[in-house]
């Protein structure tokens, strides 16, 4: 289960290295724009918040990856601390989304979905 877990994790993830991408590199491009629902003129005016956004995703990334890697290495309370760090901020985050503007909830769930798996998987699987 913990291993399933994990895998989950790592998916969400590489997930929010891909939102990084988008936020950070990619955020006027018109596919960007077109996957964020944002106008040229938009993108261009908020272009400094997503790419500090965009590092955020990218950082929770980084603590997930390291969580999981520190558990396949044998460091399990260390590694699963860190996994729950940063899959609980990307499901917190994806609460936020869906809170703050309903019209995003398909991006919520987008977001939110792996990370919200990972932590009940592994709450499971360290219980058992």
């Amino acid at each position: 289960m913990v291993t399933v877990a994990l895998v989950f994790a790592a998916l969400a993830a590489v997930l929010h290295v891909y939102i990084w991408s988008m936020e950070s590199l990619t955020w006027t491009s018109p596919r960007t724009r077109a996957t964020f629902g944002t106008t040229p003129e938009e993108a261009e005016t908020t272009k400094l918040l997503a790419y500090n956004q965009g590092f955020y995703n990218l950082f929770l990334a980084i603590v997930t990856g390291v969580g999981v890697a520190a558990v396949f290495m044998g460091h399990r309370d260390v590694g699963a601390a860190l996994v729950f760090a940063g899959v609980g901020s990307m499901a917190a985050a994806a609460v936020v989304l869906l809170v703050s503007a309903r019209d995003k909830a398909r991006a919520a769930v987008t977001q939110g979905l792996f990370p919200v798996i990972a932590v009940v998987l592994l709450i499971v699987g360290l219980a058992v």
